[in-house]
């Protein structure tokens, strides 16, 4: 009786959440404005892991995202003091990309400051990658052997090879990039596994879901959809490899379009969505953020592509509760989950609204 009284009651949050989103103009610049600073501001005020975490590198990314967006002096400080409170440091691991996906943001913020206090510890732990063994190529054939990392890794190097005018940090990044993509890519499917535990054998052997097909975690997908897109940004136009990046960025924003369910939203697991409760918040912002710099740099058509962002914008903005808390995120895991809901929340959630946010408010709708 317990158990059914709280669902009704979590049930009649998520329903007045919904209707609120639906009355207000959720892609007036004005309102998209707001809504980042509402939920970015609950996000600071609930802190919960190490500053240089990398669930707090993409929070992060998002934070910056917000700035760029409404130019706040309050947003700028809370960036500033973020890196005065790590010393500017990345994670322990020199080679592991979890480790460094916080330093985009301190690169970021070099770029207006000019210190180089901001980036000198990031350059000094990537620079070991070229002198000393790699603990994660050792033990796992590749450095960046799970699809995640391609949020965290790609961007960062390009973002330091731009800065610093060092060209080896893209061909660094070519050579990790291309060895997730040989491991981890499905051609058919055209979305990525999110580690080789993952991967069928030639006997048709592997994990599935329970409707028999593979898994595809939504997230993960989610993570390399948004690190394609921060790594484009970085890279220059006339980029050899570039092509190659924009390639795999249309063929799964296609694929990923073709998932999107009808509330606008994605599951945590792309291609079994009935078996999964809600739309997931972080996959199903990165898409949006993805999805709407596509069409707002020409890469993706704008007519066939603006109606998914607009159902996902539309439908991301009802699971921002009355608190500002960006919800049914769901928590840590290497895989899709069922254990979250209108309640459950992660910094990474909101660092994936407030990028998708940063997108939406570019578009003309």
């Amino acid at each position: 009786m317990k158990k059914s009284i709280v669902l009704l009651i979590l049930f009649a949050m998520f329903s007045a959440v919904s209707l609120q989103a639906q009355t207000a103009d959720v892609f007036d610049r004005k309102f998209i404005k707001a809504r980042m600073l509402e939920t970015l501001r609950w996000q600071l005020k609930n802190p919960k892991h190490e500053l240089n975490d990398w669930t707090n590198g993409a929070f992060y990314a998002g934070v910056f995202a917000a700035y760029e967006t409404t130019k706040s002096k309050e947003v700028l400080d809370a960036l500033n003091a973020m890196g005065e409170k790590t010393g500017w440091q990345p994670g322990r691991r020199f080679d592991h990309a979890d480790d460094i996906a916080i330093a985009q943001t301190y690169i970021d913020l070099y770029r207006l400051e000019k210190d180089k206090k901001m980036i000198a510890p990031t350059i000094a732990a990537v620079d070991r990658i070229k002198t000393e063994k790699s603990p994660e190529r050792e033990k796992n054939g590749i450095i960046w052997w799970w699809c995640d990392a391609l949020f965290m890794g790609p961007p960062t190097l390009a973002k330091l090879a731009r800065t610093t005018g060092d060209k080896s940090y893209l061909e660094m990044n070519d050579r990790f990039f291309q060895e997730t993509y040989d491991r981890l890519f499905n051609k058919e499917e055209h979305l990525f596994a999110r580690d080789a535990s993952y991967l069928w054998n030639d006997r048709g052997e592997g994990k599935k879901e329970a409707n028999g097909r593979k898994i595809f975690w939504s997230r993960g997908n989610g993570w390399v959809a948004g690190g394609l897109v921060r790594l484009l940004k970085e890279l220059p136009k006339d980029y050899p490899k570039r092509a190659f990046y924009e390639s795999l960025f249309k063929e799964m924003m296609e694929r990923v379009a073709g998932l999107q369910q009808a509330d606008g939203l994605w599951r945590s697991s792309l291609l079994d969505p009935d078996s999964y409760p809600g739309g997931e918040a972080s996959g199903s912002g990165f898409y949006t953020y993805a999805l709407a710099w596509g069409i707002n740099n020409r890469l993706l058509d704008r007519q066939k592509y603006l109606p998914v962002v607009k159902k996902a914008w539309t439908g991301l903005n009802t699971l921002v509760t009355k608190e500002n808390k960006v919800g049914w995120t769901q928590p840590i895991g290497a895989d899709p989950r069922k254990n979250f809901d209108a309640e459950s929340w992660e910094v990474y959630g909101t660092g994936a609204y407030l990028l998708a946010g940063s997108e939406v408010a570019k578009l003309k709708v």
